[in-house]
């Protein structure tokens, strides 16, 4: 009896404990976005805030450090998780490959079907897998945020097939597989920093870009120039949600915790308002005099950019693609 006691008593003063680390455990952190703080990112950056305070009733602080205040890319924010500089950074999956290059596979041309498929693949053992894959890079990944469907934009014409667009200097992501797909479609791509695009496209260093609606609407890149944005939905961008490990690791499991589930439950919140919104910009952009052109020929560039597939079949085992597009 006196043994039941004592071990009662002893898991009683584990759970003391833990409490006890939480409760004194306080912490002012930076979160970090190359976008506005009216882009979905930053919305989403706000519900996070918002709720871990709530949650850790004070304990724990978020600020919000949008466009680029952190850093002057999306490529040294990340450097800036993985050093512990920045706590928490809302990306791109621009320049995570030379981070953790598993998360290049989600980077392929018409992978996916539609939303309906990204939640399947992001919120199941796919998308587990490759957020862990980051922490071999020192980075703790939490969850599969939204950028959304990319589309193709330019100052010079409509562009409704493949053939439309061939010759067009754009600008994409540091990502080898997209530059890849748009040398394979006629297109001439350059990899530059977020942070120089809307001057690049003033100043006519390049024709357009590809994006998803919400961060074309958001910077206005109407005002560059970019008057004719056809709805191509070529890739998919998924919205990794990082944190320093370092930083990750010194927190009570039980603020851990929290932070993995209230990352979970915002990115169902995060990928609503993006998805939502989409509409409701595509009409404005058009009252700003941008031409959307909605009946895209998608085949002619899912037939031209196919060849990556072959050219990168060696760093990402078709098994593995095929799992991802065959999805159900």
């Amino acid at each position: 009896m006196k043994r039941v006691v004592t071990l009662g008593l002893a898991v009683f003063m584990v759970f003391l404990l833990v409490g006890s680390a939480a409760a004194e455990y306080k912490a002012t952190m930076k979160l970090a976005s190359t976008q506005s703080m009216d882009h979905p990112y930053m919305v989403g950056a706000q519900k996070f805030a918002d709720l871990i305070k709530e949650r850790s009733k004070g304990r724990i602080e978020i600020k919000l450090y949008p466009s680029n205040q952190l850093g002057k890319g999306e490529r040294e924010m990340t450097e800036g998780i993985q050093q512990g500089a920045i706590d928490l950074l809302v990306t791109s999956t621009g320049p995570l490959g030379g981070f953790s290059p598993s998360i290049n596979i989600l980077d392929f041309p018409f992978m996916f079907r539609d939303f309906n498929h990204v939640d399947l693949v992001m919120d199941g053992p796919i998308g587990r897998k490759l957020l862990d894959d980051f922490e071999k890079a020192n980075i703790k990944a939490l969850a599969f945020w939204e950028n959304g469907f990319r589309h193709l934009t330019n100052s010079k014409r409509p562009v409704k097939t493949v053939e439309d667009g061939k010759g067009l200097k754009i600008r994409t992501m540091e990502n080898k597989v997209h530059l890849a797909a748009w040398k394979a479609a006629g297109l001439n791509p350059t990899p530059m920093a977020w942070g120089e695009v809307f001057t690049a496209l003033q100043q006519n260093v390049i024709d357009g870009q590809e994006n998803p609606i919400a961060v074309f609407y958001s910077a206005k890149l109407w005002d560059a120039g970019q008057k004719n944005f056809s709805l191509t939905a070529h890739v998919y961008s998924p919205t990794p949600f990082l944190m320093s490990k370092k930083i990750f690791d010194a927190m009570p499991k039980e603020d851990q915790e929290m932070f993995q589930k209230t990352a979970m439950e915002v990115a169902k919140f995060q990928r609503k308002i993006n998805r939502d919104a989409e509409e409701a910009k595509l009409q404005d952009m058009a009252k700003n005099g941008v031409t959307v052109v909605r009946d895209v020929d998608r085949d002619s560039f899912k037939k031209a950019m196919l060849p990556v597939y072959d050219e990168f079949s060696s760093q990402f085992p078709k098994a593995e693609i095929e799992a991802i597009m065959n999805a159900k």
